[in-house]
């Protein structure tokens, strides 16, 4: 496990803070200790810095991986999350997409959300902003980006694309192989 080039940390933080603003913060400085992120084969890792201490004694080619895998830079350069992060930044979600009930199957086959299967939206968010979506009963279900700002999801025709799919719980099934 080595750590985040300088580049590649900004490119992190930037992402985080797409979907969390000023929360990232929070998310290193917990109560239970001090998290940091490392990157172990272009798979960025989330994990305790004690932990991270303990898996010290371990070589480079024993190691699968250490914490929970937040995401993966292409060779590009470019940071996609996974969805194994998904319980760590709903809690600290500034704006949120809540589903309707007969539309969550189709969000969680890779769907994007039209006008008809949003439920809520959290006020001021603005366009091509990150967002976690909810099922009804809050439920978090995964990633989005909007399509359009929550000012224009008002006037919007019905069939309109309001939320972009990014990756949701279904990813668990169907990339169960590649996800760790």
């Amino acid at each position: 496990m080595k750590r985040l080039t300088d580049e590649r940390a900004k490119i992190l933080f930037e992402h985080l803070s797409k979907y969390i603003g000023t929360n990232v913060k929070q998310l290193i400085d917990r109560p239970d200790g001090t998290y940091c992120f490392r990157e172990h084969r272009d798979r960025v890792y989330y994990v305790s810095e004690r932990i991270l201490k303990l898996s010290e004694c371990f070589g480079f080619k024993q190691l699968v991986c250490v914490g929970t895998c937040f995401g993966k830079f292409s060779k590009t350069n470019k940071l996609k999350f996974h969805i194994t992060a998904l319980y760590y930044l709903a809690p600290y979600a500034q704006y949120k997409v809540w589903v309707k009930p007969s539309f969550e199957q189709q969000f969680l086959y890779g769907n994007h959300i039209p006008k008809t299967g949003l439920g809520r939206i959290t006020e001021n968010a603005g366009q091509y902003q990150g967002v976690v979506v909810y099922s009804m009963n809050d439920l978090p279900l995964g990633f989005g980006v909007l399509a359009r700002s929550t000012t224009d999801c008002k006037t919007a025709d019905p069939m309109t694309t309001v939320c972009f799919h990014q990756s949701d719980i279904g990813e668990y099934i169907r990339a169960e192989d590649t996800l760790f």
